[in-house]
């Protein structure tokens, strides 16, 4: 046998085509996986120029370039909360549909259950009253 048809021999040609096939695959499933990071963390952030749209609902020029910098972050190996963050560093805490738990807006987490305390405090003195008259 010649040594140029060793390469193109049916069992060659099988074990390239499989290989070339788990490559391609292998592309395709991490593509899907960027994609659906990208979904998942731009779900979570605000369009700066539609009211109150996701990134990854919107189609203005800024959730575009948006869901480029995500990408570009996730090929860096940047965590899901490591691009929120550095979303939130970027644009301020608008940008996030979550507020951050922190010293500025501790009140925005406190304030219902507070509510709710003195709600209760108000009705329990207010049942006592009806009761006692």
């Amino acid at each position: 046998m010649k040594k140029s048809n060793l390469l193109f021999n049916k069992k060659n040609l099988i074990c390239i085509f499989t290989i070339l096939v788990l490559m391609i695959s292998t592309e395709l499933k991490t593509e899907e996986q960027i994609e659906t990071k990208i979904k998942n963390i731009s779900l979570q952030l605000r369009c700066m120029t539609c009211q109150n749209q996701s990134i990854y609902d919107s189609e203005a020029d800024f959730s575009i370039d948006i869901k480029k910098i995500i990408k570009k972050l996730i090929n860096e190996g940047k965590t899901e909360k490591e691009i929120i963050e550095f979303m939130v560093d970027r644009y301020g805490e608008y940008i996030s549909f979550r507020p951050m738990m922190n010293k500025k807006n501790i009140f925005l987490w406190l304030f219902p259950f507070v509510l709710f305390a003195i709600s209760l405090i108000f009705l329990t003195l207010h049942l006592k009253n009806n009761k006692n008259a």
